[in-house]
C-alpha cells in the first residue's frame, strides 16, 4: 500500500470509530439516552484502536517507503500527517494483554459508576426551609452568592455527603484498578502514567513547577485570609461562608447586567469582533441545567477538522453548560461557559493538518495547550473595557464603573486562592495515587482530602470540596487537572503580549486571526511550549500569572481604569461572522439556530429564555 493510501484508511477508520464513541459519549452525558452499556462498548472500539501497539510498526514501515522516494511538498505532507499518528498511537499503545484487558475493565468500570452517580440525587435546604434537589453547579452557585447561610451550608453539605458517598460506591475500586492498569505499563502509579501521557513530563518535573508556584503564591493567600478573618470573623473561613464572604455582594451587584438571555448574543458579538472563524463549524451547545445531565460544562468534537488531501473537512463540535436562569450569577457563569467552550470550539475546528488526530482534546493533545485556548478567551470577561461594552442591563445601560471597582476589591486579594484552588487538586491526587491498597479507606481518603486543603488553601475544608469535582472520576480528566493552572500561566503571558503589542484586547479584530496561525493550525504537531514562542518570541514562563496575583487591589482597578479609559478614543470593530452552523438545544429539544441568521437565532433563544425564566 502506498504510503498516502495508507494514511486516507487511517483517516476514515478513525473518523468511524471516533464518531460512534462520541455520539453515545454525548448523548449518555447529556441524559438524553440510557445506553451507558452502548457508550462503553463505543469507547472500547475507539480505544482498542488507539492502543493497537501494532500500528506504530505499521507506521513506520510506510515512512521507510517515503525515504525511499524524491522528496516534495507532497511527501512532506505526508510524512507529517503519518508523524502525527505515530505520535498518537505512542502515547496511547498497550503493549501488553494485560494492559488491554485491564483498560477494558476500567471503561466498563467507570461506565457504571457513571450511570449509578446519575441516579444519586443532591439536596439542599432553600430560602423557605423546603428541600430541593440540587446539581453541582446549582449548589456551587448557592454556596457563592445565596445570602441565607443555611441555603449556603445545606448546599456545602451536599457537596461534603457527594464525596461520601462515592468513597463507598466505587471511587476506591476505581484508584486500585487504575494503579493496576498503570503498573501493567511499568509505572509506579496512575498519576505517574498520565502526567507522562497528558502533558509529556514526568511528575517531578511537573511538581518542579507548581512547588515554585506554591512557594510564590502562600504568603499571600495565607494574608488574605487573616485579612477577611479580622474583618468578618472567623466563621467567614468556614466552607460555605468562604466564597460567599469575599464575592457574594459584587457577584449580586454584577447580576444585572449579564442576564443569561443575552449571553449567546454577546458571545456572538465578541468572539466576531475578535475576528474568530470557525471555519465553516457545525456547533451544537445545549446549555441549561437539567436533572441527569452531566454536572459541567464541556467541550467534545465528533468530526475533528481536517484536510481530506485537499478536501477541507470542516469540524463538528459539541459543547455544554449547567446554566439555570433564574438563578443570580448563572448569567456569568453562562456567559463564561461559553466563551470557555466556545474558545475550545474554536481551536478544533480550526487545526488545518491532513489528518484528525491532531484536532482532538486526547493525547499526545496537551490539556495545558488545550486549556489555553479556552482560558485565554474566558479571560476576557473580567477586562474592565470589555465588562463597559457587554455587560448592559435591559435598558441597555452599561455597567458601573463603582460595580467593576467592588469586583476587583472583592477578588484581587483572592487571587492567589484562586489559583490555589486549581493547585490543590494535583497534590491531592498525587498523594491519592501513591497509597497502597490497604491505605484506602473512607476515613484516610476523606482525612487526606481535608489536609490537602489545609495546607494549600488554608481553609479547614474547601468551598467546593475536593472529590465532589466531576473531572476525578473520568477517565480523559482524572489527573489532568494542573492543565488548568499550566494553561492559566500560559494565558496571562499571551494577554500579556497582546497587551504589549497593541494595548488592549477587548475586540481586537487582530486577535483572532493569530490564534488560528500561531495556536490552532498545527494542532497537536506542536507542544505547547512552541505555540507559545511562535506567537511571543518567548518560552512557556509562569512569571506573567504570578505578578497578576500579586497586584494590590488598587493596582488592579488602575489598569482597569485605563482599559476603560482607552474606549474613548478606540473606534468599534465590526462583527466579523463566525463562520459556523450553530443549533441551540436543551435535551433532544432545539430552541434555536443560525439556518437564517445569528439575529434570528439569538432572538428565538432570549424569547425562549425569558419566556421560561423570567430573564
Amino acid at each position: 500500500m502506498h504510503p498516502q493510501q495508507y494514511l486516507d484508511s487511517l483517516n476514515k477508520e478513525y473518523l468511524a470509530v471516533h464518531r460512534q464513541k462520541e455520539d453515545l459519549f454525548w448523548e449518555t452525558y447529556m441524559g438524553t439516552s440510557n445506553d451507558q452499556a452502548g457508550s462503553a462498548q463505543a469507547e472500547t472500539f475507539w480505544n482498542q484502536f488507539l492502543s493497537n501497539a501494532d500500528r506504530l510498526s505499521e507506521i513506520e514501515l510506510q515512512l521507510e517507503k517515503l525515504q525511499s522516494t524524491p522528496s516534495s511538498d507532497e511527501s512532506g505532507a505526508i510524512k507529517s500527517g503519518l508523524e502525527g499518528w505515530l505520535a498518537t498511537f505512542k502515547a496511547h499503545a498497550l503493549p501488553t494483554h494485560e494492559a488491554r484487558e485491564l483498560k477494558a475493565e476500567l471503561i466498563k468500570f467507570e461506565s457504571k459508576l457513571f450511570e449509578k452517580k446519575q441516579q444519586y440525587t443532591q439536596v439542599f435546604v432553600d430560602a423557605q426551609g423546603k428541600e430541593q434537589e440540587g446539581s453541582l453547579p446549582v449548589l456551587a452557585a448557592n454556596i457563592r452568592t445565596s445570602d441565607n447561610e443555611s441555603v449556603r451550608k445545606s448546599s456545602h453539605q451536599a457537596m461534603l455527603d457527594l464525596e461520601q458517598w462515592l468513597l463507598v460506591n466505587g471511587l476506591l475500586d476505581l484508584v486500585k484498578l487504575r494503579n493496576q492498569f498503570a503498573r501493567s505499563l511499568g509505572f509506579d502509579n496512575f498519576f505517574d502514567y498520565s502526567i507522562v501521557k497528558t502533558e509529556q513530563m514526568t511528575t517531578t518535573e511537573l511538581f518542579t513547577i507548581l512547588d515554585d508556584f506554591e512557594q510564590r503564591t502562600r504568603q499571600s493567600n495565607l494574608n488574605s485570609l487573616e485579612q477577611l478573618a479580622r474583618d468578618k470573623g472567623q466563621q467567614a473561613l468556614e466552607g460555605h461562608n468562604f466564597v460567599y464572604s469575599f464575592s457574594g455582594d459584587a457577584m449580586r451587584d454584577l447580576d444585572p447586567y449579564v442576564p443569561f438571555s443575552q449571553s449567546l448574543r454577546r458571545w456572538i458579538e465578541s468572539f466576531g469582533r475578535l475576528n474568530i472563524n470557525y471555519s465553516n463549524a457545525e456547533l451544537t451547545l445545549d446549555l441549561l441545567d437539567r436533572k441527569g445531565k452531566y454536572p459541567n460544562g464541556f467541550c467534545h468534537g465528533p468530526i475533528p477538522s481536517f484536510y481530506d488531501n485537499s478536501q477541507w473537512v470542516p469540524a463538528k463540535v459539541n459543547f455544554t453548560s449547567n446554566a439555570k436562569p433564574d438563578q443570580v450569577g448563572s448569567g456569568y457563569d453562562g456567559i463564561n461557559t461559553l466563551f470557555h467552550e466556545g474558545g475550545h470550539a474554536a481551536h478544533f475546528a480550526n487545526v488545518k493538518m491532513n489528518a484528525p488526530c491532531f484536532s482532538q482534546e486526547f493525547a499526545p493533545t496537551s490539556m495545558a495547550y488545550a486549556e489555553t485556548q479556552s482560558m485565554f478567551c474566558d479571560s476576557l470577561l473580567e477586562d474592565g473595557d470589555w465588562l463597559k461594552l457587554y455587560a448592559l442591563d435591559e435598558n441597555g445601560v452599561a455597567i458601573p464603573d463603582s460595580v467593576i471597582k467592588a469586583m476587583i476589591e472583592s477578588k484581587q486579594p483572592f487571587k492567589a486562592y484562586t489559583e490555589r484552588s486549581i493547585l490543590v487538586v494535583p497534590y491531592f491526587e498525587r498523594a491519592l495515587y501513591q497509597l497502597a491498597d490497604e491505605e484506602l479507606t473512607p476515613e484516610n481518603i476523606t482525612r487526606l482530602a481535608r489536609e490537602m486543603e489545609k495546607n494549600i488553601l488554608g481553609l479547614e475544608c474547601s468551598p467546593r470540596p475536593l472529590m465532589a469535582i466531576p473531572h476525578l472520576l473520568s477517565d480523559e480528566s482524572a489527573c489532568a487537572y494542573q492543565g488548568y493552572l499550566l494553561a492559566h500561566m500560559a494565558v496571562y503571558q499571551t494577554r500579556a503580549y497582546f497587551i504589549n503589542k497593541y494595548g488592549y484586547l477587548t475586540d481586537n479584530s487582530e486577535i483572532g486571526p493569530l490564534l488560528a496561525e500561531h495556536y490552532w493550525h498545527q494542532g497537536n504537531a506542536v507542544n505547547h511550549n512552541q505555540t507559545i514562542t511562535q506567537l511571543t518570541g518567548e518560552g512557556f514562563n509562569a512569571k506573567y500569572l504570578a505578578d497578576e496575583c500579586n497586584l494590590t487591589s488598587e493596582q488592579a482597578w488602575q489598569i482597569e481604569q485605563n482599559k476603560i479609559s482607552a474606549l474613548e478614543n478606540r473606534p468599534r470593530a465590526c462583527v466579523h461572522t463566525l463562520n459556523a452552523k450553530i443549533s441551540i438545544v436543551d435535551g433532544d429539544k432545539e430552541l434555536a439556530n443560525n439556518e437564517l441568521s445569528d439575529e434570528q437565532m439569538c432572538h428565538d433563544f432570549e424569547k425562549y429564555i425569558v419566556d421560561n425564566y423570567g430573564r
